[in-house]
């Protein structure tokens, strides 16, 4: 069984294919024979050598995978073989094949692809807990989504609309079309516009409900300040911490220095009926009664139309990392995908 490996921090070429056995399940697991795994941002902070919560290296990293059961261990029921599946995988995505516990399998709704149910877990189950858990949008509110393009962002604009609210979308200008084809409302190209200035013009300087940011540093400061009275502010990562190929020290201690360390106190947030909330999905592995309802709810949405994966783009096995390239490079309208 070939997987994909981080044996050390790098560049994405730093990434290798190696042969291992094949694994059995334990009891209440599955095995799911791997047709297509999500590439996600926190594998590539995991190649950087920046991720808290990689495991040591030598590494396979991956969250999330789409496929068939082909075997099941003991206490699982037999009728689980030859089902088509989505899997949530604590790293080990990048594999041909991966034993995950049975909480974290799910049948895919009839017609869903493998590449789509390889696409939904990560992307989909985070916006649900930034957009309807803990940001709590309603209809004729407004939300400002950062990295509209990307497979969070996009999962959270479907999210949404389907909830009846505005969409304000930062991206590049390239991807301005897309964008408003599935709904966004205004778009903003934050590498030409102050996007705090454009949300105050496009509210009438009234500010939006919810902000989710995945950027960091001086961003979670001016998408604060953007919010309107009772709005909510969903952090959810910090993406600037990650620039160029390699590790990069000094764009870290630089986020870390302009984060917002004594702008979000008590006092602050009391008098200005605004909230502020964080969001890691990677946390939340002792919450699978939770994670597994919140998933129960997305395929109930796909099933119903109102929510569905875009797959950007897919890359065999042996082009991880022109996968990682893509990401990075800020190419990918959607999920980038490894089919092995």
């Amino acid at each position: 069984m070939r997987q994909i490996w981080i044996p050390r921090p790098g560049l994405p070429e730093v990434l290798e294919i190696r042969e291992t056995e094949l694994p059995e399940p334990k009891p209440h697991e599955m095995r799911i024979k791997v047709e297509a795994a999500g590439v996600n941002f926190a594998d590539i902070s995991g190649r950087l050598g920046i991720y808290q919560d990689l495991p040591p290296m030598p590494v396979v990293v991956g969250y999330e995978v789409g496929g068939c059961i082909d075997k099941v261990g003991e206490n699982v029921d037999p009728e689980w073989l030859g089902k088509d599946v989505l899997g949530l995988t604590r790293f080990g995505g990048y594999s041909e094949s991966i034993c995950v516990g049975q909480q974290q399998v799910f049948q895919r709704p009839v017609g869903m692809t493998a590449f789509e149910g390889a696409a939904l877990p990560v992307n989909y189950l985070t916006a649900y807990q930034l957009v309807c858990v803990m940001g709590g949008i309603r209809a004729g509110e407004t939300v400002l989504v950062h990295s509209a393009g990307g497979g969070v962002g996009i999962a959270a604009i479907q999210l949404a609309k389907h909830r009846g609210a505005k969409v304000i979308g930062t991206a590049s200008t390239g991807k301005h079309e897309y964008l408003t084809q599935i709904g966004v409302d205004h778009c903003i190209d934050y590498r030409k516009e102050d996007f705090e200035k454009k949300v105050m013009e496009i509210t009438g300087g009234a500010g939006v409900e919810l902000v989710l940011d995945a950027v960091g540093g001086k961003s979670f400061k001016k998408s604060y300040r953007s919010l309107a009275a009772t709005g909510r502010l969903g952090m959810f990562g910090i993406s600037s911490a990650a620039v160029g190929k390699s590790r990069n020290r000094i764009a870290f201690f630089k986020m870390v220095a302009n984060l917002p360390w004594f702008k979000f106190t008590p006092i602050e947030l009391i008098n200005h009926n605004k909230g502020v909330f964080g969001v890691n999905l990677g946390r939340l592995w002792g919450e699978l009664d939770r994670v597994e309802s919140w998933m129960e709810d997305l395929l109930e949405l796909y099933r119903e139309g109102h929510i569905k994966p875009r797959v950007d783009a897919t890359f065999e096995f042996s082009e991880t990392a022109e996968a990682h390239h893509y990401i990075q490079d800020r190419k990918n309208i959607g999920k980038v995908l490894l089919v092995p």
